[in-house]
């Protein structure tokens, strides 16, 4: 199993509809591409910034040809959604994770 991490650094401001529009809309696009099985988010706890809060969000997929079928096919258009949503109050780093 691959998980594709997604670490997200939200401003405050808008911390609880960008949760909301990520559940409701950037999410389910996500897993319609059928390379995603599961997904869970994550708030990370130990960040000390006090004008933003942090996110783990994390897919599941089962293979690396998944997520480079993705990465060529889907995430430059989903990247972008997000990009013209909220401009630079939502920071992202993407990891690769893989389970041993």
């Amino acid at each position: 199993m691959i998980i594709y991490n997604v670490t997200c650094s939200v401003d405050r401001e808008i911390a609880d509809e960008w949760i909301s529009w990520m559940k409701d809309k950037h999410i389910p696009e996500l897993l319609n591409t059928g390379l995603f099985f599961e997904y869970r988010i994550f708030k990370v706890l130990d960040h000390n910034d006090t004008a933003t809060l942090s996110f783990a969000v994390q897919y599941y997929s089962k293979s690396m040809d998944h997520i480079d079928e993705y990465l060529q096919k889907h995430a430059t258009r989903l990247r972008s959604d997000v990009q013209n949503r909220y401009g630079d109050r939502v920071v992202s780093y993407r990891t690769l994770l893989e389970e041993v």
